[in-house]
């Protein structure tokens, strides 16, 4: 099946440039803003030769997987803008309920089948099923003309492998159980980004994005480590906050608030952060 958006992303403007193979989905979309592009493009791919994920690092696309990165042109604040990847952190978990069966996968960070989310939402960026990352998100963004932002809003999923030589766990649609190829999902994709981009409202719905991010929170109420510029944090998960920063409560009992940073949950906080 070839690369297609849904009815109710056509109908609401959207439109679609697909590839079989780019160098980076979201270099593609930002060279399309600064030559004048107006926006609503989704720029995908199934496999991605120089990905990259968050502070430079390298983001694998092996054929097969989704690279996805839609454009989108906003004169909101940036600050504001950055609230995207909550967005699309939202848009592809129900992508991912609507096009795996219920009870195909297990969930929760212990890997168990009790959580009420099968896929969970890993604060700022990434999607997590059984406790391992599916997918990551990654927002770049252009400087334009008469106070405008391009914002790339990049997401690459895991269909069928994951890499396997990382220092978290991670793992893919096939590795679970998930029969669902690159073009499903995208095509379900399109359709809940159209309903979650209403929801944000430019801004002004962050509010219920946040409430609906928080629902589907990994690791909400339990120990975390965080990794800020070197240093580790380590106290309790306890919220975002309404600019979507990660709160935690400190061994110390003070509350910090963090804009930016690596979160390692649990076990996996004392032995790796």
């Amino acid at each position: 099946m070839a690369f297609r958006l849904a009815p109710t992303s056509a109908s609401d403007g959207f439109r679609l440039e697909a590839h079989e193979s780019v160098g980076s989905t979201n270099a593609l979309a930002l060279d399309h803003a600064r030559a004048g592009d107006p926006g609503k493009l989704w720029v995908v791919s199934k496999k991605q030769e120089s990905g990259r994920g968050r502070r430079g690092r390298v983001w694998a696309t092996p054929e097969g997987n989704l690279a996805a990165t839609l454009l989108v042109i906003t004169k909101a604040e940036l600050r504001l803008a950055a609230t995207l990847g909550f967005v699309a952190g939202l848009a592809l978990a129900d992508a991912l309920d609507a096009v795996v069966p219920k009870g195909r996968i297990a969930i929760g960070l212990d890997g168990g089948s009790e959580g009420k989310n099968r896929f969970e939402l890993k604060w700022p960026n990434d999607v997590l099923a059984s406790g391992a990352k599916l997918a990551g998100i990654l927002l770049e963004s252009a400087i334009l003309e008469g106070g405008r932002f391009g914002v790339a809003v990049g997401i690459g999923v895991n269909v069928v492998a994951y890499p396997e030589d990382l220092p978290y766990p991670a793992t893919s649609l096939s590795a679970l159980g998930a029969a669902c190829d690159a073009e499903t999902l995208f095509l379900a994709l399109s359709d809940a980004w159209s309903e979650n981009a209403r929801l944000w409202d430019e801004g002004r719905g962050l509010a219920a994005v946040r409430r609906r991010w928080l629902d589907r929170a990994a690791g909400l109420g339990g120990e975390v480590a965080v990794r800020i510029d070197g240093n580790v944090v380590r106290g309790v998960f306890e919220t975002i906050d309404e600019d979507c920063r990660f709160v935690i409560r400190d061994d110390e009992g003070s509350v910090r608030t963090i804009a930016a940073g690596d979160v390692h949950f649990g076990a996996v906080a004392s032995a790796r952060a």
